[in-house]
C-alpha cells in the first residue's frame, strides 16, 4: 500500500498567508512527477469552475429557478448550472438585486483545479476527467486510455477517477479537500468519505515504483479521514457502529424517508402538517422525525418536507408506511405527493 500524509490547510494557511488551493507540499510532489516522468491523479469530488457566484455589495447568491440551490459556475461553457435539475443561465454582469457590477466566484471545482495546474505547471499535459468532459462513455474512456498511454502527466477529477484504474505510472495521487462530503446532512457522509479516500489511494504505486498519497484537509482529526489515511477498516468499522448504535442508525434500526411534495408550498406544508398528525403518537418502538424542510427544499419546481422514521423491527415500520400510504390514497393526494424510500441511500 502507499504512504499516506496528511496535510492540515488550517497551518498551512497560517504559515503562508494564503488562501490556496494546493499546499507547497502537494505542489513540490507533483513538480517531482512531472520532472521524472511519472503520474499524477488529483482528486476534487466537486465539478464545475466556482461553487456560485454572489455579490459583494449585498450578498445576494445566484439560485436555481427551479431548486433551492445555487448555481455552479462552468468557465468552459461560460455558463451557470443547477447539477440537480440542469438548469443553465449567462453569468451576470450585475447582480440581479441590486444591479452591482461587483460580482465574484466563491469556491473550488475540478475545473479551477484543472486551470490552477496548468498555470503552476506550464509544461505539463493534464487531463480532466468528470461528467462536463465525459458526459458519454466513448470520452470518458478515450481519457482514461490517454493517461494509461501516458498522453498525459496529471489526470485531475471528480470520484469518477478514483475507483477501479490499474495504471502502474501513477505514483502520486492528491486530494485537494478531503472534507467535502463530511458536511452533508447525512448519516454516511463519514463512511462515504472513508470509502473515497481509501479507493483514491488506491490508485497510486500499483506497479514497480513506490506511491505516495497526499490528503489536504482541514479536519485532520476527523475519524474517516484520520483512518482512511492509516488504512485501518477495523478502527473506522468501529468507530462508525458505535456511532449509528448511539444514534439509531441502521444497521440497528429499520429506517424510511417519507417526503411529501407539491409545487406550491402552502400545500406541501399542509399535507405534510395534515401527515403528521395521522401518524402521531408514533407506536411504541417507533420514532418519527419531521415533518421538517427536506435538506434541499425545493427541488425540480416541487417544495419537499420529509419525515425520518427509525423503526426497531421491520414489521413496525412496514405497518406505518402502509398506514400512510392508505392516508394518502383516502385524502385524495395526488400520486407524485407522497414518496416513501426504506433504507434510503441518500437523505438528501
Amino acid at each position: 500500500m502507499p504512504q499516506v500524509e496528511l496535510i492540515d490547510m488550517r497551518t498551512e494557511f497560517l504559515e503562508t498567508r494564503k488562501q490556496a488551493t494546493f499546499s507547497r507540499r502537494l505542489l513540490e510532489a507533483v513538480a517531482h512527477r512531472v520532472d521524472n516522468g511519472e503520474q499524477t491523479i488529483i482528486l476534487l469530488n466537486r465539478r464545475g469552475f466556482s461553487s456560485f457566484v454572489a455579490c459583494r455589495s449585498c450578498g445576494e447568491r445566484v439560485q436555481c429557478m427551479n431548486c433551492s440551490v445555487t448555481l455552479t459556475f462552468h468557465r468552459r461553457d461560460r455558463r451557470l448550472l443547477c447539477h440537480y435539475c440542469n438548469y443553465a443561465e449567462r453569468v451576470p454582469t450585475h447582480c440581479p438585486k441590486c444591479q452591482s457590477e461587483h460580482i465574484y466566484f466563491i469556491g473550488v471545482g475540478s475545473e479551477k483545479v484543472e486551470e490552477e495546474l496548468h498555470r503552476e505547471f506550464p509544461k505539463a499535459r493534464i487531463a480532466r476527467l468528470d461528467r462536463d468532459t465525459a458526459s458519454a462513455k466513448r470520452q470518458y474512456e478515450a481519457i482514461l486510455q490517454g493517461f494509461r498511454e501516458a498522453s498525459y502527466d496529471i489526470l485531475v477529477g471528480t470520484q469518477m477517477i478514483a475507483k477501479g484504474h490499474d495504471i502502474p505510472n501513477v505514483t502520486l495521487v492528491g486530494v485537494v479537500s478531503a472534507d467535502v462530503g463530511l458536511g452533508l446532512p447525512d448519516f454516511r457522509a463519514a463512511e462515504r468519505t472513508f470509502q473515497l479516500l481509501t479507493q483514491v489511494a488506491g490508485r497510486a504505486g500499483r506497479g514497480n515504483l513506490p506511491g505516495i498519497v497526499l490528503i489536504q484537509t482541514i479536519n485532520p482529526d476527523h475519524y474517516a479521514v484520520r483512518m482512511a489515511a492509516a488504512q485501518d477498516y477495523q478502527t473506522f468499522y468501529e468507530k462508525e457502529l458505535q456511532f449509528r448504535r448511539m444514534m439509531h442508525y441502521p444497521p440497528f434500526s429499520a429506517m424510511a424517508n417519507i417526503l411529501v411534495r407539491s409545487e406550491q408550498q402552502e400545500q406541501a406544508m399542509r399535507l405534510s402538517t395534515e401527515l403528521g398528525h395521522f401518524l402521531t403518537p408514533a407506536p411504541e418502538k417507533i420514532k418519527i422525525m419531521g415533518p421538517a424542510e427536506a435538506p434541499v427544499p425545493r427541488l425540480k419546481k416541487e417544495y419537499r418536507y420529509q419525515f425520518l422514521i427509525k423503526a426497531a423491527s421491520r414489521t413496525a415500520l412496514n405497518e406505518m408506511l402502509r398506514r400512510a400510504q392508505t392516508f394518502a390514497r383516502e385524502s385524495k393526494w395526488s400520486a407524485t405527493a407522497l414518496v416513501i424510500d426504506v433504507d434510503p441511500l441518500t437523505l438528501l
